[in-house]
């Protein structure tokens, strides 16, 4: 599942591309999402400027005058950007024709994605306004972990990937900051220091800033929106290594399940 890096890359990727360009036309090709693409989003659409193009963790913001688009990549979806004259790739849900011969278009095959549309603030749509803060913002760092987690009784995986607490820490980057700042995923999360939070927190925004930079993690299905696969797989110390030799100490990687979610981690460097 594409994660924050992931979804910041698509961004990056098509903001040049749809910022102050108009949509002349719009075209819904196959409706059924995670929710059904609304009947009416081409009429919403047509005609109007696109403003800017933001992220709230997982979501993409595409802000228009009149109201906010936010999709979600789901699973398997993607946008990529190409000229009008070409055909869709199989599974294409919706298609945008922007003023400058470019269309833009959303792919999706497993159908968990999500186009919807708002008229209101985004920050009081049901599925945002729950989000807790940004991992790579000043709201974001060991001391409000640390508080956060105080009673807390779940694995400090789970605890970290929970996006009330914070957004955006999927499972690859959730094992690979544990590594990094040698915790053991399972500790229950109310047990862990201020001073490793301090750590994991640090660890956490390096993380994410690093796989941005290397355009995500393509594991199987992600492409960014330049339809290019991300790069920072090579970078993986413990995600899907199970049984491999720790890069730190030569031991063998342990691999368990938390939460139904692959965990990958090494019992002698973390703790």
């Amino acid at each position: 599942m594409p994660e924050l890096p992931e979804v910041e890359t698509t961004r990056r990727g098509i903001l040049p591309h749809l910022k102050s360009n108009v949509i002349l036309e719009c075209k819904v090709h196959q409706p059924r999402l995670r929710w059904p693409i609304p009947r009416d989003l081409p009429k919403q659409l047509k005609g109007q400027q696109v403003q800017d193009v933001e992220r709230r963790g997982k979501y993409l913001l595409i802000r228009f005058k009149h109201g906010t688009l936010i999709a979600h990549l789901g699973m398997s979806g993607r946008f990529y950007l190409a000229d009008t004259s070409t055909s869709c790739e199989k599974h294409t849900h919706f298609e945008a024709t922007l003023d400058s011969g470019k269309s833009l278009r959303f792919v999706d095959p497993r159908r968990f994605g999500a186009l919807l549309w708002t008229d209101e603030p985004p920050e009081s749509y049901p599925l945002i306004q729950s989000l807790g803060p940004e991992p790579l913002s000043s709201e974001f760092d060991g001391d409000y972990l640390f508080e956060a987690s105080r009673k807390r009784t779940k694995a400090v995986k789970l605890f970290i990937m929970d996006s009330k607490i914070v957004v955006g820490v999927g499972n690859i980057y959730a094992n690979e900051a544990l590594y990094r700042a040698g915790i053991r995923p399972e500790r229950t999360a109310g047990r862990i220091s201020r001073q490793r939070y301090l750590l994991l927190a640090k660890h956490i925004q390096s993380i994410l800033c690093e796989a941005i930079e290397q355009g995500g993690t393509t594991l199987k299905d992600f492409y960014n929106g330049s339809n290019q696969p991300g790069y920072f797989k090579q970078s993986l110390a413990v995600y899907g290594r199970g049984g491999l030799p720790c890069l730190e100490c030569g031991r063998r990687l342990k691999e368990i399940r938390l939460g139904q979610r692959q965990t990958v981690f090494c019992g002698h460097c973390q703790s």
